[in-house]
């Protein structure tokens, strides 16, 4: 009879592991905080003022990361490429082209940044903050040529159960998205 191995042994746990799991998701509740800035200034100046932090063309994230093989020559290369904010534009949406179709007629642009060398803070203690990294801000005309600056708070969606590590590094994204905020729709 022949002694089962430590590899062998190993896959059989595996096997019986991956059995016992449901398909029934876990609901995992959090509170996401919307934070909303209004501003005095235009539509166009806030979303100039915006791109001209992060950029005005969307990084090609993977393409980056696939000319580099180690973290430091990505991280530095990453870094070379962030605006003042530390943040970068990696996705633009203009709902206003669409929703003027339905009747809407403002201007709405709905804007991905991030950085790689942030999100990695967070997501070593936690890879399913990956789900709120990059973020997301939506710029909105209002009436009488004002706009507003909406996203939600990154720290409110990440950390939904108790981890320390993660929270602190949430909450210091959380203060750079705020700083970005405020400086682009302040007067």
């Amino acid at each position: 009879m022949m002694t089962p191995t430590i590899a062998s042994k190993n896959k059989a746990r595996v096997v019986e592991a991956s059995n016992t799991k449901s398909s029934t998701p876990r609901e995992i509740p959090f509170n996401g905080v919307r934070l909303r800035f209004d501003s005095n200034k235009s539509f166009d100046e806030v979303l100039s003022s915006l791109l001209a932090d992060v950029g005005d063309r969307p990084l090609p994230i993977n393409e980056v990361a696939a000319k580099f093989e180690s973290w430091d020559s990505y991280s530095k290369e990453i870094e070379s490429r962030a605006g003042p904010s530390g943040f970068m534009l990696f996705a633009m949406f203009d709902h206003g082209a669409w929703i003027k179709k339905a009747g809407i007629r403002r201007k709405v642009v709905r804007l991905i940044i991030g950085n790689p060398t942030i999100a990695i803070t967070m997501m070593r203690h936690d890879l399913t903050a990956g789900l709120f990294a990059p973020v997301e801000l939506i710029l909105v005309e209002e009436h009488d040529d004002h706009c507003s600056l909406t996203y939600v708070r990154p720290s409110s969606l990440m950390v939904v159960e108790a981890n320390a590590a993660l929270l602190a590094a949430a909450k210091q994204l959380d203060a750079k998205l705020q700083a970005l905020a405020t400086k682009v729709t302040s007067a």
